[in-house]
């Protein structure tokens, strides 16, 4: 009788186990300046997977801003991989593509942590670039 529920439990342990992560992600302008329209994606000067994403700022070429982007990865379940830098800079690429930038500039994360709404999260921030050519 007792292997009914020991059997029922694990197929919920695996289901949860599968779940993976989450990300969020929005884009704030400039202080100072209005709001960039979004660029629609046929429009779009840069594929996501071709933004800059650096810690650093970019000296060597001149650029316009367009607006803070942040992005968070969150894991589902706590058996779940805790996310990375890797993820968030990705979710960062997806929101500086909606602006039409080059690059992501001045990026910061926060570190891994267990919030209220998942059983881990990293963020990040950054200033989407368009550069001028």
């Amino acid at each position: 009788m007792t292997a009914v529920p020991v059997v029922v439990a694990a197929a919920l342990l695996l289901a949860v186990a599968a779940c993976g992560t989450r990300s969020s992600g929005s884009v704030a302008p400039t202080a100072g300046t209005t709001a960039a329209p979004a660029v629609p994606a046929a429009a779009a000067r840069t594929t996501s997977d071709q933004i800059i994403v650096t810690e650093n700022d970019i000296t060597d070429r001149r650029y316009v801003s367009l607006g803070d982007v942040s992005a968070e990865v969150a894991k589902w379940t706590i058996f779940d991989k805790d996310p990375t830098r890797e993820q968030v800079n990705a979710a960062l690429r997806a929101q500086a593509a909606k602006l039409g930038a080059d690059a992501v500039v001045l990026v910061r994360y926060g570190t891994v942590g267990i919030t209220f709404a998942s059983w881990g999260a990293l963020d990040g921030k950054g200033r989407a670039v368009q550069f001028q050519r």
